[in-house]
């Protein structure tokens, strides 16, 4: 059986590696065992992290949600509440935008539940 040379393998290997981990500091975009390191970790970071996003962002509207509510007299789950009952389908983010941007219009979304209610 002939000798196999795998010097072009291993070389296309390393310098893919070494492409994603472009832009680290230090060892970690020059030496492939660091940078291998550095790009599984950055991997799984950013794994965990577009997971996480979509949990903090609905933590933000429900804050927002239940500051803007308290000003018309409910709390946040009276307001949740009174929307399920008077058929409105309008999600947290949409809702936390009309809060901040368009109070009168928020303001009668809001009559729309206490009436419900």
């Amino acid at each position: 059986m002939s000798r196999v040379k795998r010097g072009v393998t291993v070389r296309r290997r390393h310098k893919k590696m070494l492409a994603l981990a472009k832009g680290y500091r230090g060892g970690r975009s020059k030496v492939f065992t660091l940078a291998k390191n550095a790009v599984m970790k950055a991997g799984t970071n950013a794994y965990r992290d577009r997971r996480r996003k979509k949990r903090e962002f609905r933590r933000l509207w429900i804050v927002r949600l239940n500051a803007a509510v308290k000003l018309e007299g409910l709390n946040y789950s009276r307001f949740i509440y009174g929307l399920s009952k008077a058929d409105v389908q309008i999600d947290r983010k949409v809702l936390a935008d009309l809060a901040v941007n368009n109070e009168k219009e928020f303001k009668q979304i809001v009559e729309l539940a206490k009436k419900a209610l």
